[in-house]
């Protein structure tokens, strides 16, 4: 009589690969909830002071930093220009020793139009406006190509002009006024400019 030996149940390799993918992915799902759990630390111990969301409020008053979106610093574009410059001009004077005489003065223009334009990029590069609101001063700094104009107020006789549509939010008082909002979203001026009269209130 024919005896059949019993082997234990082991994995295949299919099995074995499902496992390990599971093991992998249970390990990142612990991974995320870690990293969850820091930010909920994180934010119930630095919570959104009031519901401001594009100002920063600390003990020296509130601040708002609106920035130009630029993802090319100066000193980037200067790198890039050289390398461009280096190799146009390379390849102009390829040209140039076989008798393609007007390729170099051509790539010359070329070149200066392309530097003329990353100048122009570099000098708006830094522009922003950078608003404070502390013991009673609102002050508006704009900078422009470098240049900065400072407006200082008395936030007791500030007014923030209402926002039709997406327009720029306006500043008065004291006889001036200054516009704000050109380097954030069109949706976002009138959360600024709401912002701005609730500083001014608890100010």
């Amino acid at each position: 009589m024919w005896r059949f030996r019993q082997e234990k149940p082991g994995l295949t390799s299919l099995q074995l690969t499902i496992v390990k993918n599971f093991w992998a992915y249970s390990q990142r799902q612990r991974a995320w909830l870690r990293s969850d759990a820091a930010f909920l630390r994180w934010w119930m111990l630095n919570p959104v002071s009031d519901g401001f969301q594009l100002a920063s409020v600390s003990d020296a008053g509130w601040h708002w930093s609106l920035r130009r979106n630029c993802s090319v610093a100066p000193a980037q574009l200067a790198w890039v220009f050289a390398g461009l410059s280096a190799l146009s001009l390379a390849v102009a004077a390829f040209f140039w020793f076989q008798g393609a005489v007007l390729v170099l003065p051509f790539a010359a223009l070329e070149l200066l139009a392309l530097g003329a334009a990353f100048l122009a990029t570099a000098r708006h590069a830094t522009d922003g406006e950078r608003i404070s609101l502390h013991q009673g001063r609102l002050v508006v700094e704009v900078e422009s190509a470098g240049r900065i104009h400072r407006s200082e107020f008395a936030a007791g006789r500030v007014r923030v002009q209402p926002v039709s549509g997406h327009a720029l939010v306006e500043v008065a008082g004291d006889g001036r006024s200054v516009r704000l909002g050109r380097f954030v979203r069109a949706d976002l001026r009138p959360v600024l400019a709401r912002e701005l009269r609730q500083a001014l209130r608890e100010g």
